[in-house]
């Protein structure tokens, strides 16, 4: 793949240097700093459990509230890989600088794959960026520094996120190849995120049934970030499988909430993970073989 490197190292510093990332960059820097002292209170409540006192960090938000600092990345991550990929190909292509970087001995396969994995590393810059300052800023609140499980299942949810954000940045990509207008492709990718938000959000708010429920959530990428995140940030939760199995089992009425281990997490959250790496492989392989196929005109 001649001249792969060269395409990465351009798209990365370009990512680096648009203005709309750079904004996006500090709106998360501040959501996430806002979050810990706003839930400061909770969190010094928190040092009261002698376990996985360093993750409630990223999991405290009051006794009745849903997690900011997940919720925040479940909605943010997708902004993040449709802004880095929505006007990667239409616009070199309408501006006519992809015929002239075609013209420079560089293969097509070589664009693409550069570009994708230009984003993949700017989402893992950014997400292991906050969570690192969230743990910074935590760690003077609290003075209680994390322990090595802890740290493995923070490295984890960044994985887990990267694949995440990477599912958004396929799927921005193959609108910007399929479609020829920037702000139609921009439009196409925030529709598809609407549409996954719906999915995950109406079992939520819905009087469905748990199976409904299950199979409306597990279509949405969304709802398999959500559950993968929880699950490894919250050594005690469980996935709604686990709670369906529970609800219908005669034997055992009671789901345990005792904590899991970092290997049984990673067990349980294992086929979320494999899901979202395959709906990123069939967006950026559908996006591939139609780039490698398309006639580009030279200007």
């Amino acid at each position: 793949m001649q001249g792969m490197m060269e395409v990465f190292k351009k798209e990365l510093a370009d990512d680096f240097t648009r203005w709309r990332f750079l904004i996006l960059f500090a709106i998360a820097f501040a959501v996430a700093i806002f979050a810990i002292y706003m839930d400061a209170q909770y969190i010094k409540l928190a040092v009261s459990d002698t376990r996985f006192v360093f993750l409630k960090l990223y999991t405290t938000s009051g006794e009745e509230s849903l997690p900011l600092f997940i919720m925040f990345f479940v909605f943010f991550l997708p902004i993040i890989g449709v802004s880095l990929g929505f006007d990667a190909i239409n616009s070199e292509k309408n501006s006519g600088t992809l015929s002239r970087l075609m013209s420079q001995s560089i293969y097509r396969d070589a664009v693409i794959n550069g570009k994708f994995l230009a984003g993949m590393v700017t989402i893992a810059v950014m997400l292991a960026s906050v969570v690192l300052v969230v743990g910074g800023v935590g760690l003077r609140l609290i003075g209680i520094p994390p322990s090595a499980e802890e740290t493995m299942r923070l490295i984890f949810f960044i994985i887990v996120g990267v694949v995440y954000g990477s599912f958004w940045l396929g799927l921005a990509i193959l609108f910007s190849i399929f479609l020829n207008r920037v702000a139609t492709s921009a439009l196409a990718s925030i529709a598809m995120w609407i549409f996954f938000i719906f999915l995950f959000a109406i079992p939520m708010f819905a009087d469905l049934g748990g199976t409904a429920s299950y199979i409306m959530m597990q279509v949405s990428p969304i709802a398999l970030f959500w559950e993968s995140a929880t699950v490894l940030l919250v050594p005690s939760a469980r996935t709604m499988a686990q709670m369906l199995n529970v609800s219908m089992s005669t034997a055992s009425p009671f789901l345990p909430t005792s904590a899991l281990s970092i290997g049984q997490s990673l067990l349980t959250v294992w086929p979320h993970i494999v899901s979202m790496i395959a709906l990123t492989a069939i967006c950026f392989a559908i996006s591939y073989i139609k780039f490698m196929r398309e006639e580009i005109r030279s200007t």
